[in-house]
């Protein structure tokens, strides 16, 4: 009997409201892994599992797993003038 090992991964999630409602979810370090969902916690579930068969394609292929990148995020105020 083989005895599978896990570890865990973390991976950083950018999550955004969805112009439509609901919210879109993107993983910077897994390019093309992204989802949607109605509510925080379903988008959540649904970015948990596409995460999970992204490195399952990853791994039928025999690719590594993407490093994380550095990930920087900011806001800038710019003064910009209002046309009527």
């Amino acid at each position: 009997m083989k005895l599978s090992s896990t570890r865990i991964l973390s991976f950083t999630v950018t999550y955004e409201e969805a112009p439509e409602g609901g919210y879109v979810a993107y993983v910077p370090a897994l390019p093309g892994c992204h989802t949607q969902g109605e509510t925080i916690e379903e988008t959540e579930e649904n970015v948990r599992e596409a995460i999970t068969l992204y490195l399952e394609s990853l791994e039928a292929h025999q690719e590594d797993i993407p490093k994380e990148p550095r990930i920087l995020q900011g806001k800038v105020e710019i003064s910009y003038p209002l046309t009527s």
